[in-house]
């Protein structure tokens, strides 16, 4: 079986080709295009834009992960992020919609208003006691797929590799016992989240050794900025051959679906990429 939406929605098969999940910050602080869309207008402008540019999932976050960023309570993350769920729903009924947050109440209440996914950059486990997933058990009573990322507070690996499948698996298996459908669940490897621009960098060379996880794999490495440093560019806007590569790479690896800024640029990466890894002309979208 392959994942399936609390709504109905239908969602792209992540089987025949990668996947694009178009960003859509909506927040005043996010290190590429904070501010970039600060009304319910802008954000559907925007994502307009990014469906005809190609997005198959749209990912709409209302809290920086950036480095050194302010957290931000849960309501007011509720504030931003409700309305435009709602009015992305009205709009664009068969859109897929995704909710960048690690809290379990604010997804809950995007899932009710609306969103089809969850993307979680801690795995599951904010607020866990022990082996607890709390958002596991969210995702799992609406019946919401759900994206584990690993994250670290600190690079802090005695065993880089073993590490990072671990808890990966411990992010799955507590997410499955808090009643997830195994189908419904995707791993991250949490490029540029506690690991060194290195450690980035085996990340994607080797993230073959996540897709034999046995789950869909997302990658995210758009304008980040190992890339930066491996370009000598400090500018984000300026990266693109860094987004190009990584995620070609990443489809060649087994990646399931990118997170790009850029949609209409790297889609013919992709098709590319898909094709390569397929040996065959691609079929359709």
């Amino acid at each position: 079986m392959s994942w399936s939406s609390p709504h109905g929605t239908p969602l792209p098969d992540w089987r025949r080709r990668t996947l694009i999940m178009g960003i859509m910050n909506l927040t005043p602080d996010s290190f590429s295009d904070g501010g970039a869309l600060p009304g319910v207008d802008d954000a559907l402008r925007r994502a307009e834009a990014l469906l005809h540019e190609g997005a198959d999932v749209l990912d709409l976050g209302a809290e920086s992960t950036r480095p050194g960023a302010a957290p931000v309570a849960a309501a007011d993350e509720r504030d931003r992020l409700l309305p435009v769920v709602q009015a992305l729903r009205r709009r664009f009924p068969q859109a897929m919609l995704s909710v960048d947050t690690y809290k379990p109440d604010v997804a809950e209440a995007a899932v009710a208003a609306g969103a089809d996914l969850v993307n979680d950059v801690e795995g599951g486990r904010f607020g866990a006691r022990g082996d607890e997933s709390p958002m596991g058990a969210v995702c799992a009573k609406a019946r919401c797929p759900l994206i584990l990322m690993h994250r670290r507070r600190e690079a802090d690996y005695h065993d880089f590799w073993p590490e990072i499948l671990a808890d990966l698996r411990g992010s799955l298996r507590a997410a499955m016992a808090a009643g997830m459908a195994p189908e419904q669940l995707w791993t991250d490897p949490g490029f540029g989240f506690g690991k060194t621009p290195d450690q980035n960098l085996r990340l994607v060379r080797d993230l073959a050794k996540v897709a034999a996880l046995g789950h869909p794999v997302l990658l995210g490495t758009s304008r980040k900025s190992t890339l930066g440093l491996v370009l000598g560019e400090a500018d984000p806007m300026r990266r693109t051959a860094g987004n190009d590569v990584t995620a070609a790479w990443g489809v060649a690896q087994g990646c399931s679906m990118v997170r790009v800024h850029d949609v209409a640029a790297i889609r013919p990466v992709i098709r590319m990429a898909d094709a390569l890894r397929q040996g065959s002309l691609p079929a359709g979208k």
